[in-house]
């Protein structure tokens, strides 16, 4: 099977492209085509034209989780798009905060309303539970924490009523193309942790080699310690492909770059690339 992979949105942007805070990946295998994530703002519908893409051909969506900076270009997505399935966790439309101290919280939620969204086409289809979109791609539902060093920020809250609580971002999930030459997983934000999504990625499939990892790793702001694990886990999967985005950070990109050398890339908004 060949899988293509096109970066439509992410913060940093090859020549001629749109650069913008957040993630949009087109996924083209398997006989169908499946956006995962909207970017924050126009830059995914805007690079798209730039890379002469016809959006309407377009199969799924998939929403990683429910923070703008991921669902924000839906609106303009979903104008080139026309009518078209949504996949997401039913907490996407919880009310989703960063919180660095009391009395400093700002709003990172979806900024659509869904009867928006659904006025311009959007079907959504929310479950906890992974969706087989084909017989080679799924997403991995609700991702459990089993790793004994990734935890999610103690700074994202969720809102209820007056009181805010921690976010345990249970809407956080993956999409999985399961190829003969192995898995290949994109990540949204990982922000359950990007080795407990492979972990789960595994399990869900039944296969033990994950060929490429793209997207976002939610290694910004990493400990040593967290950084350290996470090499040496992907290093016992024997990653082929490391394709890191967004909320990676640059301190933990450098790093993996010199972990991980010819495997490793940056994926900016602009990239394509064919697997194998």
């Amino acid at each position: 099977m060949d899988v293509r992979i096109t970066t439509l949105s992410e913060n940093t942007a090859n020549y001629g492209f749109l650069g913008e805070w957040g993630l949009s990946i087109l996924v083209e295998a398997d006989g169908v085509q499946v956006l995962m994530d909207t970017g924050l703002n126009l830059s995914a519908a805007y690079n798209a034209q730039v890379m002469r893409l016809d959006l309407s051909t377009i199969d799924r969506i998939v929403l990683s989780h429910g923070h703008a900076d991921h669902t924000g270009g839906l609106c303009e997505v979903l104008r080139l798009t026309g009518a078209v399935e949504i996949i997401a966790h039913p907490d996407i439309w919880v009310d989703k905060f960063t919180r660095r101290s009391e009395g400093n919280e700002r709003k990172i939620s979806i900024p659509f309303s869904q009867k928006e969204l659904e006025d311009l086409g959007a079907r959504f289809n929310l479950t906890r539970e992974p969706i087989r979109i084909t017989g080679n791609i799924m997403t991995t539902g609700e991702i459990p924490m089993i790793t004994d060093y990734e935890e999610i920020d103690s700074h994202l809250f969720i809102r209820e009523g007056d009181e805010f609580k921690p976010d345990p971002l249970a809407d956080d999930l993956a999409l999985v193309i399961d190829t003969e030459f192995g898995l290949v997983v994109i990540l949204g934000c990982a922000h359950r942790g990007m080795v407990n999504t492979l972990r789960h990625a595994q399990t869900l499939t039944g296969r033990e080699r994950v060929y490429a990892v793209i997207g976002g790793t939610h290694l910004i702001g990493a400990s040593e310690e967290r950084l350290e694990r996470t090499i040496a886990d992907l290093r016992e999967m024997d990653i082929q492909r490391l394709g890191v985005s967004h909320c990676t950070g640059f301190p933990a990109s450098a790093r993996l770059a010199q972990e991980f050398a010819d495997t490793f890339f940056l994926n900016n908004a602009g990239s394509r690339m064919a697997l194998p």
